[in-house]
């Protein structure tokens, strides 16, 4: 059978898990419908996901239309949550964005276009609540025309939107205006088709058109937006058959070499990992060894989602996805078998924001600490930071929405109290110049036996931090080599004022060790005095994270709205004001939005609304802002050498 990696994708509140349930009940896997609302759906599994009404963590069901399995991922809306969307992207073969038809386009569906289009994953609309009131399909369907990077092609016509007699009617492919309108639009990208449309239209039959819509569809060239209300039902016939035979599914091989990747991790009740496992080529069964990037790990049980549920099972194969156990050294993102997939990025910026986490009673630090791991492990992009001398732990986080629920999962998975400080923005450093260091091994003052020379150049924006050896690799082993590398992008992670250093290359530019005496630890231990001289020659810049904003508000509104901005020192590059609406497009500075966020209430009497997705880092406009350091510190030679070489504390250097 064909196998389909559906994403279920939207801003919070569009309806997405109530499509998710309307569509496991329409293909017969469930036999009652569950409500967000009442907290009974089902891939919202969490406690928190069932009180808040909303989802956490992606969810994975399996049912099938007709000959083809639709593996469904159920992704979170609300951006907080975002991280948790990039590790299922790279995993879909196809996507439904759903937009509801009363909030229509929003900040967090631009986002999600974008990065469906930057992966290549094809994907369509379905406009969701039509039967709300307030409810404008056909405004909606200008919207995703003019303000998404897409062309759509309308598959439905909603009679009396905004009310509880709304009907949903399908456009039927014989029908004489639709089929000019798809004939037209199908011919913009087919010169075959368009020949034909114009010489001998006799030969477009419906097989013909709907084989060119597909693959139209599948090269990302069209965009079919369905109207319904997954509440009621209506609708959803049309956007079921168009995932069984218009969106791009796979005839996996089982019989194939290996070849899967893990995007989930969580424990189970005894503690256990459970990593979720996307296999796109062969067969695993239990008891096998699986290769990992962290070297094989012996499989001990497999849970299989199948039918809408999840049973154990001894072998699952290609087009599956499925729960298993015993991968103790898996990591999220990790491939299984064979690599196929290493060409995808994540596409998401990292958070912006940082909070510090301390336990209300300090005996339960280190099970603190030992729990923000775990969490960490299931949401890599927390980015947990210690200052182990001042037993201080640090969380990033996407929005404080996030840092209720993480401190809220450690109350009621761990029993943990814990105390979230103010949330703080994090800033990045940038290379102002090109900068070099070295240090020979046998010549004062270098302490460790060996050589490293290092030279660090910027980067253009976005590239990210880059490594390359310009020496004879064939000269020492390995493992010295991978020890320097590794330190590097360790060192990186603190620059000169204590920021994450960004989008710079390193070049190792000199190198020399003595056998059998010199060990990698001696590289380890070296690297970061070296490139700390690099930076401090090539110096930096703090950069502050900017944020594009959308702000809508009442126009009667404008004026105190442009005041409150402009004292935020944001940039308003676009305004339209239409229908007794005020549209305010622009940028400014992720430190300043709470504050905009918490007087808009006042200014608009409660009906303006402000969405914001990150943008770029630029330059800070006042004083510099020092981060607290971790561990040693190679910017102070004395004092990392008594850290590195005699491991006492900064604080407490041993007496004479």
């Amino acid at each position: 059978m064909r196998t389909l990696n559906l994403g279920i994708l939207a801003h919070v509140d569009a309806g997405k898990t109530s499509l998710t349930e309307r569509l496991l009940f329409n293909a017969g896997v469930i036999d009652k419908l569950g409500s967000v609302d009442s907290g009974n759906t089902q891939t919202d599994n969490l406690e928190l996901e069932r009180q808040r009404g909303i989802t956490i963590r992606a969810a994975v069901v399996s049912f099938t239309i007709g000959d083809t399995v639709v593996n469904l991922i159920d992704t979170p809306g609300h951006p907080d949550f975002i991280a948790e969307v990039e590790r299922i992207l790279g995993l879909l073969d196809a996507a439904v964005v759903v937009v509801s038809a009363v909030e229509g386009v929003q900040a967090q569906t631009r986002v999600l276009v974008r990065a469906l289009q930057r992966l290549a994953v094809p994907f369509v609309f379905f406009i969701n609540k039509v039967d709300r009131v307030g409810a404008q399909y056909d405004r909606v369907l200008e919207a995703i025309a003019n303000q998404l990077p897409v062309r759509p092609i309308a598959m439905s016509r909603v009679m009396d939107p905004g009310s509880k007699r709304a009907q949903v009617e399908a456009h039927d492919l014989q029908n004489g205006a639709f089929f000019k309108t798809l004939c037209e639009t199908l011919a913009e990208n087919d010169d075959a088709l368009l020949a034909d449309y114009v010489l001998a239209p006799e030969r477009l039959i419906a097989e013909r058109l709907e084989h060119a819509f597909a693959d139209q569809i599948a090269k990302g060239r069209l965009h079919p937006v369905f109207g319904g209300a997954a509440n009621t039902g209506i609708g959803i016939s049309a956007l079921m058959a168009a995932i069984a035979t218009l969106l791009p599914a796979r005839f996996p091989d089982p019989d194939g070499p290996i070849e899967g990747k893990i995007f989930k991790i969580e424990r189970g009740w005894g503690g256990e990992k459970l990593s979720y496992v996307s296999l796109n080529s062969g067969t695993i069964q239990t008891r096998q060894y699986l290769n990992l990037p962290k070297g094989q790990a012996r499989l001990t049980g497999i849970q299989l989602f199948e039918a809408g549920r999840v049973h154990a099972v001894t072998s699952f194969k290609a087009g599956q996805i499925a729960r298993v156990s015993g991968l103790s050294n898996a990591q999220i993102g990790d491939v299984v078998g064979i690599d196929l997939a290493s060409s995808r990025r994540a596409d998401f910026a990292p958070p912006t924001l940082e909070t510090r986490v301390l336990a209300r009673h300090p005996s339960e630090n280190g099970a603190l600490w030992l729990a923000l791991n775990q969490l960490a492990e299931q949401d890599p992009l927390i980015n947990l930071r210690r200052n182990e001398e001042a037993n201080q732990v640090f969380v990033s986080l996407y929005g404080e929405v996030q840092k209720e629920v993480i401190q809220s999962i450690l109350l009621s998975d761990f029993g943990l109290d814990a105390i979230f400080e103010k949330t703080t923005v994090i800033c990045v450093e940038r290379l102002i110049g090109t900068g070099s260091g070295i240090e020979i091994i046998f010549k004062e003052p270098n302490p460790f036996i060996a050589t490293v020379g290092l030279r660090i150049d910027p980067r253009p924006e976005g590239a990210g931090n880059s490594f390359a050896l310009e020496v004879d690799i064939g000269q020492m082993p390995a493992s010295f080599y991978r020890a320097v590398e590794e330190t590097v992008f360790t060192t990186l992670k603190q620059g000169l004022f204590g920021w994450q250093v960004i989008d710079c290359h390193v070049a190792m530019i000199a190198a020399r060790h003595s056998s059998p005496v010199s060990t990698a630890a001696d590289f380890r231990q070296l690297t970061p005095l070296v490139l700390a001289t690099a930076l401090s020659e090539a110096q930096t810049v703090i950069c502050e994270p900017i944020n594009r904003f959308c702000l809508e508000a009442p126009a009667v509104a404008l004026s105190g709205l442009l005041t409150l901005l402009a004292k935020a020192g944001a940039v308003t590059k676009d305004s339209v004001i239409a229908g007794g609406v005020a549209r305010l497009e622009g940028t400014i500075a992720s430190a300043m939005i709470q504050n905009v966020q918490l007087q808009l209430p006042g200014l608009t009497s409660g009906a303006g609304a402000m969405e914001c997705e990150f943008d770029h880092y630029a330059p800070i406009i006042g004083p510099k802002r020092l981060r607290q350091r971790s561990g040693a510190d190679p910017f102070n030679r004395t004092e990392y050498l008594l850290r590195v070489r005699r491991n006492v504390p900064v604080s407490n250097p041993p007496s004479e």
